[in-house]
């Protein structure tokens, strides 16, 4: 039989690991309802003593985080003037009976953002039209490559810019080898050393990099080869090499090209001084 001395240690134990996590929360909330030092601050205070007064009253893990949550509520619409979506989010970090702990599934955290209505669309979509037959109304460059400028990493405009400098690259697929190429298999796709030869700080991330990059619709992968003697470099990087020996004997190696899609080479051109 357990000891009561052992169970209440690990009352204790769990009690504490909640109030810390609940503690971890409060400053999470801080950083992301607000950048505001003094806010941060603030809260953190009005939530430690609404937990501390929690604690000494003997109330349980459930009843602490759901004092905690009305705390941030609370400090949240009175401090900040914020919206309700807002403040759901700020919540979202706290757990409390009805997010996991009376066997409830877990809300996901974004399921509270406010998606576009019908007609919201609708008269966003008017404005465009309106603008184009608008013969005042100009628009120097594409409106997406402001919002592409902040989804970009460092390393991958250092990857742009030595694309556009250099034009398209070698890039690999290994695949097993199969009589006519009947079940041969793809072990791994898209090789390149375009981010080594960038000069990427973070090397490790050059795979991100890369589908980042084709997501945003700035390179993509073209089964045009470049000149054959381009790839003799490519294909004893380790990381070909590698797929080269789980392909087994024989393995195939399909030679294509990485390179900017139009988009992308405009969006160098607007968005990069590049010289020689």
């Amino acid at each position: 039989m357990e000891r009561s001395s052992d169970a209440e240690e690990r009352q204790i134990s769990n009690e504490a690991r909640l109030i810390r996590g609940v503690f971890r929360a409060a400053g999470l909330a801080a950083g992301t309802a607000v950048r505001g030092g003094q806010w941060a601050v603030n809260t953190s205070y009005e939530v430690t003593k609404e937990i501390t007064k929690a604690a000494l009253d003997g109330e349980s893990s459930a009843d602490i985080a759901d004092r905690t949550g009305n705390a941030l509520r609370a400090i949240a619409r009175s401090a900040l003037g914020v919206t309700e979506g807002s403040v759901r989010e700020i919540v979202s970090y706290v757990p409390t009976p009805s997010n996991g702990t009376s066997g409830q599934p877990p809300v996901a955290i974004g399921s509270h953002l406010h998606s576009a209505t019908t007609q919201e669309l609708r008269r966003r979509g008017d404005a465009l039209l309106a603008r184009s037959a608008d013969v005042y109304f100009t628009e120097d460059v594409h409106p997406a490559y402001d919002r592409i400028l902040d989804e970009l990493a460092p390393d991958e405009a250092r990857i742009l810019r030595f694309m556009a400098l250099n034009g398209p690259q070698p890039s690999v697929d290994v695949r097993t080898n199969r009589p006519l190429g009947i079940g041969s298999e793809l072990v791994q796709g898209d090789l390149t050393s375009v981010p080594e030869q960038a000069g990427v700080r973070y090397p490790d991330r050059a795979r991100p990099y890369l589908i980042n990059l084709n997501r945003l619709g700035l390179t993509s992968t073209s089964d045009d080869p470049v000149v054959l003697s381009r790839y003799m470099v490519l294909e004893v990087q380790p990381v070909v090499e590698a797929a080269l020996k789980k392909a087994g004997r024989a393995p195939k190696i399909v030679r294509k090209s990485l390179r900017l899609t139009e988009f992308g080479e405009d969006f160098c051109r607007t968005c990069f001084t590049i010289g020689h």
